[in-house]
């Protein structure tokens, strides 16, 4: 392509999403702003439109689900009480995103890792530790394979420091825009860029050294790890956390999210294999039943 007709065609298209933003925005607008009116059905759309990203964002911070269902009940009940200082500056998920990063930076609950100060050199000796030398055989094989391989790549995030964490979760797993993720984080895009490299520098290293789904002559492999994990009950053959937890309508499966990565063929996109999460519905159930108690001054 003659570069004048590329540089015509880039500026087009940075235009039309441009211009689909300010719709989206509008439309969000006429949203929110029924929602401050006392709208009880426009207030249920702003929560259904929010949880289930904010809880995936959750998710990545704070390990479990546990923790990340209080988190995402505590970060929806603080968007829904701040709706009418959302002036349109972003997109209402980007507004939404910018609460959850100032709660979730400032928990003062520490995951494991970071209680212990684990570092990722030090979180891949330990995989190391235990390593069965074939593919574990027993019931669930493959089912098991999956909850060892999404629980080492949550363990291995919290293994990085909460703001180079939280760069990486926004520009390398949810891939959002540098500018939108500055904005999220207050920082300049310059900045940013600078934090998510740093971050998916570590990872990356890590990855490519220990994890033979990123790079297939790394040592570790989840099949070999199920025996080990099982052991250390990290794993409930019986309850398994992450791979049959619920996913969004029309979100990825494991599965799909795994056939995604095989794809991509990049280190960072072990990290993209989870699925689409959905936020827990009982707790998304509390939340409503509080918005509507008439005990929540959400819109004074």
């Amino acid at each position: 392509m003659e570069p004048e007709l590329s540089h015509s065609v880039s500026a087009h298209a940075a235009t039309a999403d441009s211009a689909a933003r300010v719709e989206d925005i509008a439309r969000e607008r006429a949203l929110v702003d029924r929602a401050i009116a006392g709208d009880g059905a426009a207030i249920s759309d702003v929560v259904r439109q929010l949880q289930d990203p904010l809880y995936r964002l959750a998710l990545r911070m704070v390990w479990r689900p546990a923790e990340a269902e209080d988190a995402t009940q505590e970060i929806l009940l603080r968007v829904v009480g701040n709706l009418a200082t959302w002036r349109g500056e972003a997109k209402l998920l980007t507004w939404a995103y910018r609460i959850g990063v100032n709660y979730l930076l400032n928990l003062e609950r520490q995951t494991p890792q970071e209680a212990a100060q684990l570092s990722l050199d030090a979180y891949g000796a330990s995989l190391a530790d235990g390593l069965a030398a074939e593919d574990y055989r027993g019931p669930e094989a493959e089912l098991l394979s999956h909850e060892v391989r999404l629980n080492c790549s949550q363990a291995m995030l919290q293994c990085l420091a909460r703001d180079e964490r939280v760069a990486f979760v926004l520009g390398d797993v949810f891939e959002l825009r540098s500018a939108d993720a500055a904005w999220i984080l207050g920082i300049t895009a310059p900045a940013f860029r600078k934090r998510l490299e740093r971050a998916k520098k570590r990872i990356g290293t890590f990855l490519n050294s220990a994890c033979g789904v990123a790079d297939p002559e790394a040592f570790c492999r989840c099949s070999r790890r199920v025996d080990k994990a099982l052991a250390l009950g990290r794993v409930d053959p019986k309850r398994p956390v992450f791979a049959r937890h619920a996913v969004s309508p029309g979100g990825r499966t494991v599965t799909e999210a795994e056939q995604q990565m095989i794809r991509l063929h990049e280190a960072a996109a072990v990290i993209r294999l989870h699925p689409d999460y959905a936020a827990p519905q009982a707790k998304m159930d509390a939340i409503a039943g509080l918005l509507s108690s008439g005990r929540f001054p959400m819109l004074d």
